[in-house]
């Protein structure tokens, strides 16, 4: 039994010297690789640089290092690795190209487009071509849309403010070189006939002469007093508000030979300043008695967003042929009277600016205007 155990202890330790030179060997053929093919040009973790990755896994038998597994290996060549999956890479790569190419004509439609047409339509509208205001074929994206819109909005809105000052300058010349030249020519006149000791103007003829010259004077302060009116009521309005009730009441202490009457909504504010409306109301009202008007009535209608205020008078009615140009700038029937033909278009101005309105209605009798105040 005894020689038994001592038999395979013998043989126990054959094996791990056997084991051990064997393990020797290995490690010693082991590190030092022969490579299969030669190193390529370009280093990299490839078996050309002598990389390598070991792993040793010990052998137990009865509580005991019997021997050990050692195994390496080196990493595969990259450039192997990408001409094997070469497939795959250039299908990825052909996805990326293709989703380039979409987002740019993505882009391309949305944005750049309309933008390059946004831009030659703004030089063409600089050039003072009015078919540039169209909308645009294409607009991309609803912001680009809205943009174009308010774009093509501010533009319309500066070409007729520029034809309206245009108009409206020239009128003024017109306006103003008449009594001007009335001035100069009286003051030529009486200024001759001092100078003339012989064949001098009459006393008669020298007040007319003045007349004419206070009644020019008269004429230019009145048209002075409605540029001044008309340049505020084209002032942007900021937070104004005021109640119908009390602009009529002062309008009642302006007009007092006037029967001005009141019915409806007048408590409702409006959104206007006291002043601007008074400016409104008077003209309308200083036009109706310029026409012979007694009565003027004033019916207010509450219609949530704005205040509904017709104004009727029982003065001379307008001609069919006048009623498409009453709220023209320096349009008067009644130039011989001292009428600038300046107040309903102030009155129009001031409505507009504040987004209001005002419109002329038919009637059998006298003069209705119908005017839409914005509600506070």
């Amino acid at each position: 039994m005894i020689a038994g155990r001592q038999e395979v202890g013998q043989s126990l330790a054959h094996i791990e010297e056997i084991a051990a030179a064997l393990h020797g060997e290995y490690r010693a053929a082991l590190r030092i690789p022969v490579p299969d093919k030669p190193p390529p040009p370009i280093y990299s973790i490839s078996r050309g640089v002598g990389v390598h990755v070991f792993s040793a896994m010990p052998v137990i038998v009865n509580n005991r290092v019997a021997g050990v597994i050692y195994t390496t290996r080196t990493p595969s060549n990259i450039f192997d690795h990408l001409y094997q999956e070469r497939v795959k890479f250039l299908l990825a790569a052909l996805a990326v190209i293709l989703a380039t190419m979409a987002i740019g004509l993505f882009f391309s439609r949305t944005i750049t487009q309309p933008m390059h047409e946004l831009i030659g339509r703004a030089a063409r509208i600089g050039k003072g071509d009015r078919s540039a205001f169209r909308p645009l074929r294409h607009y991309g994206t609803r912001e680009f849309a809205q943009l174009s819109h308010s774009f093509f909005g501010m533009a319309e809105q500066l070409a007729r403010r520029s034809d309206y000052i245009a108009t409206f300058s020239a009128h003024l010349t017109h306006e103003l070189k008449s009594p001007l030249t009335s001035i100069k020519g009286a003051a030529e006149l009486l200024l001759d006939s001092l100078d003339d000791k012989s064949d001098g103007l009459t006393r008669s003829e020298q007040k007319s002469f003045v007349s004419n010259i206070l009644g020019d004077t008269e004429r230019l302060e009145a048209m002075a007093q409605r540029l001044r009116e008309l340049a505020r009521a084209e002032t942007v309005p900021q937070n104004e508000r005021t109640e119908l009730a009390s602009v009529i009441s002062d309008l009642k202490g302006r007009f007092p030979a006037c029967v001005v009457t009141a019915a409806g909504s007048l408590d409702r504010p409006i959104g206007m300043s006291g002043e601007k409306a008074l400016i409104v109301l008077s003209h309308l009202a200083d036009n109706a008695v310029r026409h012979n008007a007694r009565n003027i009535r004033l019916d207010a209608v509450d219609e949530h967003t704005a205040v509904r205020l017709v104004v009727g008078n029982d003065g001379d009615p307008i001609s069919e042929a006048n009623r498409e140009r009453i709220f023209d700038a320096f349009f008067t029937t009644r130039r011989d009277a001292g009428g600038t033909g300046m107040g309903l278009a102030i009155v129009r101005a001031v409505m507009t600016s504040h987004g209001g309105s005002i419109r002329l209605l038919p009637t059998s009798e006298g003069v209705t205007f119908e005017l839409r105040f914005p509600a506070a």
